[in-house]
């Protein structure tokens, strides 16, 4: 899929104000409710319609369901019943146990919940079949409208459903997540941060368990305490593994929350425990602390009130955190803000946004494995001035995400393997060469590359200017990206995507040599015996004298110029207006010719008559051009094959179109000059 280069210039963060209308209407949420209550009919969303395209893209559903309005499928529907909790959230006949987990740590936190599931909907008497939830995407809240018919069988729900059976938010909630995603198919494997961070904007972090800071009880229950969504799981070895039970009860490959932590007294001593929640709504932890285990017998049952301990089959259970450390493998923690965990202070963090693309053939070079592309990735220069209050270094976290691959499924996209490093600034202006990569280590770097929608680090770099570079692993691969910069104190980022610049030596004049050179005499022949008499070719005519010149110089290897290079050569230099070329006119030509063949040579690394078109920013700034990222990449998708090679042909009428377009720029600029003096004259 091509993609358009986007501007990685910063942008600032949106405020947490109304959220942006997304249906194709145009209209808004309560536009679209009053429109049904004054015709008196039930909304249907043509966005989302309810088919079998917005369950599944790859395969068709196992049974026939049935799209059903919660009126039809209970007598008495609530949206919220006692409050949305999370044991509303029961898993379904769908692999988004990822998202479920987020869910259940959302309920934890009204005022979130409350954002991203307003709480002013209901089945009372302004019921229109349309309700609506709001969700974080790359820098901007949407506002996502759906109607209420859900996939049912049997009269049952299908997928997330509510233990209360007359409870629609969570599956309502679900099918807005589905609607934002391109389907429910969609939703079928992922990470649990990755929603958090739609419910909330914040930034996540991963921990691994078994590599965990010594504080670790501490910082998970700093973030509990802060509102912080915390999701967990345990890895699997291979495919065959993926939600198979322990003998502890615990599932491997499987998305858990993460809802409580607190300490207990038992026998005279202080234990640490864990909460933990299955989205499953059953299938628990059946080890020390679990619900029936007799650790609970020598708790009061007072404690056992105010740890909300209760032995249900709800999925939810305690567990020793030692048990916990020994069993779990990832923990991820979605902060509202991106204070750390590790400190007892919070800090008002400043945030840049950066929005930008890979394209295939220009901005999309890969890790520095690859180091040939590595240097045509986007670059973003961070400006840390400031200090940490009482501190030599600068904290940071930045944090580069993937845009729309899960949307994008539909398509065949997967995630890609995405990272970042980070280089001290060598004090110069503009895109950095490969010279530079070659020769200069990176300061620090993203713990890894992984296929994960969101990489993010913490650093604490010393003060000073310092070069970041998003990539994927693998060069030639397509996306968008967005990168945010989380600084404690203000920081300032720019693009180093170069201005559009033009540096040509002033037009050659011929000056009449007493002596004709051999190359002169040569040309001045083939002249005679194609154009006659007047000294003039037409465009065939110049093809066969270009060719049969260039057949003889033996350190470049191209095929013929065609027809269309031969025209847009006399566009170029024919003064006269006549459609021709003259001998002198050929000569100046010539100049050129040689000098930009010296170019091409100079970047045809293997001599094989073409040149990689992630060596043409440089192989046109040679030529005197210097573009931006987003011309680069119209000219490469016009000049170079699928291989990303653009051929000696194809870089000739590259340059004259430049040339020619340089021409009517200058001619513009003149006019405008003479126009304002004119004007300051009067």
């Amino acid at each position: 899929m091509p993609y358009l280069y986007q501007s990685s210039k910063p942008r600032p963060p949106t405020l947490p104000g109304a959220a942006r209308a997304t249906h194709s209407s145009g209209r808004t949420y309560g536009e679209l409710k009053q429109e049904c209550l004054r015709r008196g009919v039930l909304f249907e969303d043509p966005d989302f319609p309810a088919c079998n395209s917005s369950l599944f893209f790859s395969e068709k559903p196992p049974v026939p369901f049935i799209w059903k309005r919660p009126g039809d499928i209970v007598k008495d529907p609530k949206f919220i019943v006692g409050g949305a909790t999370r044991t509303d959230i029961c898993q379904g006949d769908l692999g988004d146990c990822w998202l479920l987990a987020a869910i259940a740590s959302l309920t934890l936190n009204e005022k979130t919940l409350a954002r991203v599931v307003p709480l002013d909907q209901n089945f009372g008497t302004d019921y229109a079949g349309i309700f609506h939830f709001q969700f974080w995407q790359h820098n901007e809240w949407l506002d996502v409208v759906i109607d209420d018919r859900l996939p049912t069988f049997k009269g049952r729900l299908v997928f997330l459903h509510s233990a209360e059976h007359n409870e629609f938010w969570s599956a309502l909630l679900e099918k807005a997540y589905a609607k934002l995603n391109g389907s429910y198919e969609a939703l079928k494997g992922g990470s649990t941060i990755e929603a958090m961070e739609d419910f909330t904007g914040g930034v996540g972090e991963m921990y691994e368990v078994k590599k965990a800071p010594d504080n670790f009880y501490e910082i998970l229950e700093k973030a509990l305490k802060r509102c912080s969504m915390v999701g967990c799981s345990i890895d699997i070895s291979s495919a065959a593994e993926t939600e198979a039970k322990t003998p502890f009860g615990l599932i491997k490959g499987h998305a858990y929350s993460v809802t409580g932590i607190d300490e207990v007294s038992y026998w005279g001593r202080q234990v640490q425990l864990i909460r933990i929640r299955n989205p499953w709504g059953q299938v628990e932890w059946n080890g020390p602390w679990s619900d029936n285990s007799p650790e609970w017998r020598s708790v009061s049952p007072s404690e056992q009130r105010r740890l909300s301990q209760a032995a249900l089959d709800d999925g939810e259970f305690w567990m020793k955190f030692e048990d916990f450390r020994l069993h779990f493998d990832k923990v991820e923690i979605c902060n509202l803000t991106p204070d750390a965990l590790e400190d007892s202070t919070a800090h008002k963090w400043e945030v840049i946004i950066h929005q930008g693309s890979w394209v295939r053939g220009s901005t999309a070079g890969g890790c520095r494995n690859f180091l040939e592309t590595f240097w045509t990735n986007p670059q973003i220069k961070l400006h840390l001035t400031e200090k940490d209050d009482g501190q030599d270094d600068c904290t940071f976290i930045a944090a580069l995400m993937q845009k729309d691959r899960r949307k994008l499924k539909k398509l065949g996209a997967e995630m890609l393997t995405i990272g970042y490093s980070i280089y001290e600034s060598p004090g110069i202006d503009g895109h950095l060469g490969k010279d530079f990569f070659r020769y200069h280590p990176s300061k620090a770097r993203s713990k890894t590359y992984i296929n994960l929608r969101e990489v993010s680090n913490r650093f604490k770099l010393p003060p000073g200017h310092y070069i970041l570079v998003p990539t994927t692993f693998e060069p030639h691969q397509e996306a968008d990206f967005c990168l945010r910069i989380f600084s404690e104190k203000k920081a300032i980022t720019e693009d180093l995507d170069e201005n559009v610049a033009i540096d040509l030596p002033e037009p050659l004049i011929p000056i009449p040599s007493p002596q004709e050179t051999e190359e002169e005499k040569l040309f001045r022949a083939l002249f005679e015996q194609i154009s006659g008499k007047d000294m003039e070719v037409a465009a065939e005519e110049l093809k066969y004298v270009l060719n049969a010149v260039l057949k003889k110089t033996k350190n470049i290897k191209f095929k013929n110029l065609s027809l269309i290079s031969c025209r847009n050569i006399i566009s170029l230099m024919d003064t006269s207006g006549n459609g021709k070329l003259e001998f002198s006119e050929f000569k100046v030509f010539w100049e050129k010719l040689k000098k930009w063949i010296n170019i091409f040579l100079q970047f045809d690394f293997d001599k094989s008559g073409s040149m990689s078109s992630y060596e043409l920013r440089s192989a046109l700034k040679a030529a005197g051009y210097q573009l931006n990222n987003f011309l680069l990449q119209l000219i490469v998708l016009r000049y170079s094959d699928e291989q990303f090679q653009i051929e000696f042909d194809d870089f000739l009428n590259c340059l004259i179109r430049l040339e020619n377009a340089s021409r009517v720029f200058q001619a513009l600029s003149v006019k405008n000059n003479e126009f304002i003096n004119l004007n300051i004259g009067e």
